[in-house]
């Protein structure tokens, strides 16, 4: 990722040296939303939603950090005694997660993850990172990936949100407008900026718990349990079905 590209790594970066910074989400359709970040991405155990500590309290032996960001789950993860590896495709990211304390982190995406990393026991998509999945297509492709690095009775613990909790018009019709292009409706297609950093355009899929278990069906993995919160977000323990 060129520098210029890293929008979410600077606002990170900034925000661990000046403890400032804001987050704008450009969707494809022209919709443009201030998220919580980057403030967020440094929060500690006792500031995540239930649906987060109760899932985490899941995660055993050796872990592999999806999209770790500024390493918030990493290195809560890491003072438990766990054997942690973060992965995000941010340089700035990654090099804050090292600064932070996190012991191994590198630049990777995800789908880059291959069995030369060594056998996971967990992999955690936090921060809804269960999006980085992309597409249903997308989503069997990485699932039958994640089970040559991982061991035979892994887990996967996610974070979603759930596209149809929503009231909002302009969301609903963005579910129209996918599924008219043959995507669904939580498909979606977007970017990050900061200042003048603009991160080049990815898809990222939302799901309902029930779409969730419709994608992992099939793949060699299952969804044993769902942790709900009071809003659209949601974490799920997804198990690894022995051969």
């Amino acid at each position: 990722m060129k520098g210029s590209q890293d929008a979410f790594g600077r606002e990170i970066y900034d925000y661990f040296r000046h403890g400032v910074g804001r987050e704008i989400v450009e969707r494809d359709d022209g919709c443009i939303d201030v998220s919580s970040g980057p403030a967020a991405y440094f929060t500690e155990y006792k500031e995540w939603g239930p649906h987060l500590r109760k899932a985490i309290g899941h995660a055993r032996g050796r872990v592999l950090d999806v999209g770790c960001g500024a390493g918030r789950h990493s290195l809560y993860l890491q003072k438990k005694g766990h054997d942690v590896l973060g992965i995000d495709v941010s340089p700035l990211a990654v090099k804050v997660t090292k600064l932070r304390g996190v012991r191994n982190a590198r630049v990777m995406p995800v789908s880059k993850v291959t069995s030369r990393l060594g056998t996971f026991d967990t992999i955690l998509m936090f921060g809804n990172n269960f999006g980085l999945f992309e597409s249903r297509k997308r989503a069997a492709w990485q699932l039958g990936r994640f089970r040559a690095v991982t061991s035979e009775n892994a887990r996967l613990i996610v974070e979603s949100n759930d596209p149809y909790r929503t009231t909002e018009r302009c969301h609903l019709d963005y579910h129209k407008f996918n599924r008219r292009r043959g995507r669904m409706a939580g498909q979606t297609r977007l970017r990050v900026r900061y200042k003048t950093y603009a991160t080049p355009w990815f898809d990222y899929l939302l799901v309902s718990p029930d779409e969730m278990e419709e994608l992992v069906e099939g793949t060699g993995w299952r969804v044993a349990r769902v942790f709900r919160s009071r809003g659209p977000a949601y974490s799920a323990i997804i198990e690894r079905v022995s051969d």
